[in-house]
């Protein structure tokens, strides 16, 4: 295959009609130009030019064939080059964002909205699964940033920080009011009704692991696919229900939830992010990310 630069000193001698000028205009020398016009005249089989007395003219049966389609692959490529060159230094193109429901709306929502009202001209995909499925669609590259529950390991994904702490408590509603300011012994929770989040999940592998480690074993009576459907089946009274204390603040408040208190308490989580390896992130992409950096 013919070496790209070739075609760029052909096409700008082509354009200057003189070695002299093609020379200047790619900053090298006269003789490097005109060693690279005849390599390229080896490399095809015809002569590109005739050397006349006014400069260089293309030569009818050579360079004036493929005039026209190097000029279009050449301004292809710098369009390309110049494309890239823009992702790297300004806020432009598409970030696609994978996360659960509960960390979009909990720990993303203003954060969102915040960087599309500075960067508008930037678009915003958002890609919603569990934090498992996030990760795999970040390796396939149908996403550009995870935040993901964690814990969560997997060498081929480069975990880049923490965002927020997220700390798994037991909930009850207004059924279960004989518990409230009452110390829980966490085994007693054997004999209530339990709400849980799905087995596939980060959270509930965490809350399995804990237990593990006690020797204690919590079977849930009912299994939730969110936490939104969660509070509202603790609230209505079917049980009591795992999730994070970070996402009731509004229950607490509005006096639909208390927290139990549970003991020994669950230990604290995270929200992290998550971008794979070997990607470079766009200039868009790192000013999203810096978001989360700020005080």
């Amino acid at each position: 295959m013919v070496n790209l630069e070739l075609y760029r000193v052909f096409y700008t001698v082509a354009k200057c009609g003189s070695l002299t000028k093609a020379a200047q205009e790619l900053f090298i020398s006269q003789p490097a130009v005109s060693q690279s016009v005849k390599q390229l005249e080896t490399q095809l089989g015809v002569p590109l030019f005739n050397r006349t007395h006014r400069g260089m003219e293309l030569s009818a049966a050579g360079g004036k064939l493929i005039f026209k389609q190097v000029e279009e692959a050449l301004r292809l490529l710098d369009g390309a080059e110049s494309a890239l060159t823009e992702l790297q230094t300004s806020a432009t193109g598409t970030i696609r964002i994978g996360a659960t429901d509960s960390i979009f709306y909990h720990v993303l929502a203003d954060k969102i909205a915040r960087y599309s009202l500075k960067y508008p001209a930037v678009k915003l995909e958002l890609i919603s699964s569990t934090s498992p499925y996030t990760v795999s669609q970040l390796k396939d590259g149908k996403c550009d940033i995870a935040f993901i529950n964690l814990p969560m390991e997997d060498a081929d994904v480069k975990f880049y920080d923490t965002i927020a702490h997220l700390t798994d408590i037991f909930v009850a509603g207004e059924r279960f009011s004989e518990l409230k300011d009452t110390e829980v012994p966490i085994k007693r929770l054997r004999e209530m009704p339990l709400l849980m989040i799905e087995e596939n999940t980060v959270a509930r592998r965490a809350l399995s692991t804990f237990l593990d480690n006690l020797g204690i074993q919590l079977h849930p009576d009912i299994e939730v696919a969110n936490w939104d459907l969660m509070k509202k089946l603790v609230i209505k009274g079917m049980g009591v229900g795992c999730i994070p204390r970070e996402y009731c603040k509004k229950e607490f408040e509005e006096g639909s939830l208390f927290e139990l208190n549970v003991s020994p308490s669950l230990p604290a989580r995270g929200v992290g992010i998550a971008l794979a390896k070997n990607v470079p992130p766009s200039f868009a992409l790192k000013e999203f990310i810096a978001m989360f950096n700020e005080v």
